[in-house]
């Protein structure tokens, strides 16, 4: 198969035989049928490979997560039913209670409160770290029970960039994976692996998707993390299952370790499987990822020059931006471009901002982030708004910011609809 991308967006995965379907089938079915008991027995054993439960593998899913896996460069893969479940499975896949991991603070929202309050229930820590300070600073962070790093490439919604190989070479001195979350730079801008990550998730509901159309997430594995280095470390990887007859999953499945216990043991206990169908979504959507991600970055680098020369904006914060903050970084890990998404305050704070985006005619003012069509929301008063200046502001996330989702549409025709809303305020 090819190594570029654009031909492995439309070609890696399913691959359809002679008279078969030529595009990827919906496996629209919750079992299937096996000849014998023991057929049937050698795949709850995990000593054949198979179908036997939609509630933990689908040949849809698998196939769409080939593809993803494919792009990424990982080793295996596997769907799950939006962005939040993947990262609660990339880290509950190795964490338990007593356990502690480290995040960059400037992450998404519904992932630091998963992190900082959920996960906190079940007895597993998190710290929250400033991702520009040196590997010195981070390294007084970690602990004996430290078990994992996570952070996000381009971060939502402040659109700042990580220094992905900082961040891998402070959690492989320390002997840990760094999992990062690749949702908004996807495949196509950047390869966290090819970088020093050892997992990557992504919301697959965003730019894979592209189109807001369906929930979903993904988890990919590279396969180099040796898991059985550390063996008092991963327990649930380098000890006996007992659930699963006593397999020890980094024994018996090597580099496949990680994807086959997160499948075998987080997939069957919770049951976050993404729908079939969604993933025939998902599927469809990477074949056309590459041209839409560049249109996507195109549009937003345009953008982003109309506001920071505009005297009614007080500020813009997009990484392909000539002397932003980021910019080094992102020419580093983003040298396609980065995102299609990128925030921006109006002078005046929230009631100036309220009025400006109330005015807008085709930009949606949407929860929703990263596909076809322009939207954008002011945290502050929608996500975040049972949460004060003060605590807005200890979240990283400024009262003003207002983030922008570019989409496809005409970039002279969205910079009119800027302009005429921007006048009436």
């Amino acid at each position: 198969m090819s190594t570029q991308i654009e031909t492995k967006c439309l070609h890696e995965g399913y691959e359809p035989q002679n008279g078969d379907p030529r595009q990827l089938p919906i496996w629209q079915s919750t079992t299937w049928k096996y000849a014998t008991s023991d057929d049937m027995g050698a795949l709850f054993d995990l000593e054949a490979e198979g179908y036997f439960y939609t509630r933990l593998q689908n040949p849809t899913n698998d196939l769409a997560a080939k593809k993803l896996c494919a792009l990424e460069g990982g080793y295996a893969g596997m769907l799950t039913s939006s962005g939040q479940a993947a990262n609660f499975f990339a880290i509950f896949n190795i964490c338990e209670a007593g356990d502690h991991f480290i995040a960059s603070s400037a992450i998404y929202g519904g992932t630091y409160n998963l992190f900082a309050v959920t996960m906190a229930k079940m007895g597993i820590e998190c710290t929250f770290v400033d991702q520009r300070l040196s590997e010195e600073e981070l390294g007084a962070y970690f602990r004996p029970n430290t078990k994992a790093v996570f952070g996000e490439t381009i971060t939502n919604p402040t659109c700042t960039v990580l220094d992905i190989e900082k961040f891998a070479r402070l959690a492989h001195s320390h002997g840990v994976p760094l999992i990062v979350d690749n949702t908004f730079a996807t495949p196509v801008n950047c390869r966290p692996i090819e970088w020093g990550a050892d997992i990557v998730t992504h919301s697959t509901t965003k730019y894979i998707d592209g189109h807001a159309v369906s929930v979903g997430g993904a988890v990919i594995d590279s396969g180099n993390f040796d898991w059985m280095a550390y063996p008092d470390r991963f327990p649930g990887l380098t000890t006996p299952d007992e659930s699963y007859h006593g397999i020890v999953y980094a024994q018996k499945f090597g580099k496949g370790a990680y994807i086959t216990k997160a499948t075998a043991q987080l997939m069957r206990d919770f049951g976050c499987i993404q729908s079939p169908q969604n993933a025939f979504y998902v599927n469809t959507g990477l074949e056309s990822l590459h041209v839409r991600v560049e249109r996507h970055c195109q549009n937003a680098l345009k953008i982003a020059g109309f506001l920071k020369d505009h005297e009614k904006v007080a500020w813009v914060h997009y990484p392909d931006l000539p002397g932003d903050e980021y910019h080094e970084l992102a020419k580093k890990y983003l040298p396609k471009g980065s995102c299609g998404v990128l925030c921006f305050a109006i002078k005046g704070g929230r009631k100036k901002s309220i009025a400006f985006m109330d005015s807008l005619k085709l930009a949606t003012i949407a929860t929703h982030v990263a596909d076809a069509r322009t939207c954008l929301l002011h945290p502050a008063s929608h996500t975040h708004r049972q949460l004060s200046d003060e605590q807005l502001t200890e979240a990283g996330i400024s009262p003003d910011l207002i983030r922008y989702s570019v989409g496809l549409e005409n970039a002279d025709d969205l910079i009119d609809d800027l302009k005429q809303a921007l006048d009436k305020i």
